[in-house]
């Protein structure tokens, strides 16, 4: 592709590099110098304009631009994801429904170190979305680019992202409580998390901190989909209320503990089939916390093992939550 200065006499045909002001408006960037334009430009007393001008193995950045937005997403129906038109040599993808994003990291990576003027850019992996979020832009930064390496592109993302929907459509949230605790701040707080999958909450269930009045509930829990375990008194050990209930109905204790913080004392089991997943107490504010990154995963169909939040400690460090009892620096 040719970039720079080029008589206005031979300029038709190119591509406009820079906007112009004319008396009419402006000659936008990106636009074809057609007759028309030749003449807007010439009345301006110009005899030269900067263009860009393409060669036979070129593409144009709107061809390019939707090549590889379809080789990433090559059955978008099937992908959850929808893809805007074209145009400014950009493709803007967007969620088709509530969910959790999946990113194949070494995909994007060697799609965007095949040529500097093709670029993918796209929300963190496992990041949930509302329906009609972006999710990823494809944006061509020149006027054009070679057809080999779109095609090179093309081949190295193929298939990089794909929208995981919620599964899941009922979550009951039992907590423990002492004294006069009635569970609200922690009913709002997850009720709001499900929501925004379209998850329904089940009532407000609240047992006596004791493992035996929570085994009982636990195992009155049938026809959830999703338990969720929220103690007054933070999980400090595997043989600490909530875990040890869980082993009394029935269930089993798939992982305590993990590398994220705010977030470290989750849990995560299941019973009968379906998951249990112990919330921390920083659960009770509405801020992002390590449960949230459990809790739409296994929402969304997502499988969660105890090697998959071994793996969370990288970006596991989190905005401090002021409502913690303990911070991680005293003041």
């Amino acid at each position: 592709m040719y970039f720079g200065p080029v008589p206005l006499a031979v300029a038709e045909g190119a591509i406009l590099a820079h906007s112009v002001a004319v008396p009419e408006g402006r000659l936008r960037k990106g636009c074809r110098l057609g007759p028309a334009e030749i003449s807007a430009l010439a009345a301006l007393g110009l005899t030269e304009v900067i263009v860009a001008r393409l060669g036979h193995e070129d593409m144009d950045e709107d061809e390019a631009a939707l090549a590889v937005a379809e080789a990433l997403v090559p059955d978008p129906a099937a992908a959850g994801l929808r893809l805007k038109p074209v145009g400014t040599g950009r493709v803007n993808l967007h969620a088709t429904a509530a969910g959790v994003v999946e990113v194949l990291p070494n995909l994007v990576d060697a799609l965007n170190a095949v040529d500097p003027m093709i670029t993918l850019a796209t929300v963190p992996r496992w990041q949930r979305v509302a329906a009609g979020e972006m999710v990823a832009t494809v944006k061509i930064i020149a006027y054009g680019v070679a057809r080999a390496a779109v095609a090179a592109a093309c081949a190295a993302g193929r298939g990089a992202l794909r929208l995981h929907p919620a599964r899941l459509s009922s979550a009951i949230l039992i907590q423990t409580v002492t004294g006069a605790d009635d569970g609200s701040s922690g009913h709002r707080a997850i009720q709001s998390r499900l929501q925004a999958l379209g998850v329904e909450m089940w009532p407000k269930r609240l047992v006596p901190h004791r493992e035996a009045d929570l085994a009982v509930a636990l195992a009155s829990a049938a026809g959830a989909e999703l338990i969720l375990l929220l103690t007054a008194s933070a999980t400090s050990d595997l043989n600490d209320v909530a875990p040890a209930a869980l082993r009394c109905a029935g269930g089993k204790v798939e992982r305590f503990g993990m590398p994220v913080d705010p977030g470290n004392l989750l849990f995560l089991g299941s019973l009968d089939g379906r998951p249990v997943i112990g919330l921390p107490g920083c659960a009770r504010s509405p801020a992002l916390n390590g449960a949230d990154w459990v809790m739409e995963r296994v929402i969304c169909g997502v499988p969660v093992t105890g090697a998959d939040i071994a793996a969370m400690g990288v970006g596991g460090l989190l905005k401090e939550i002021p409502q913690r009892g303990r911070l991680r620096e005293a003041k």
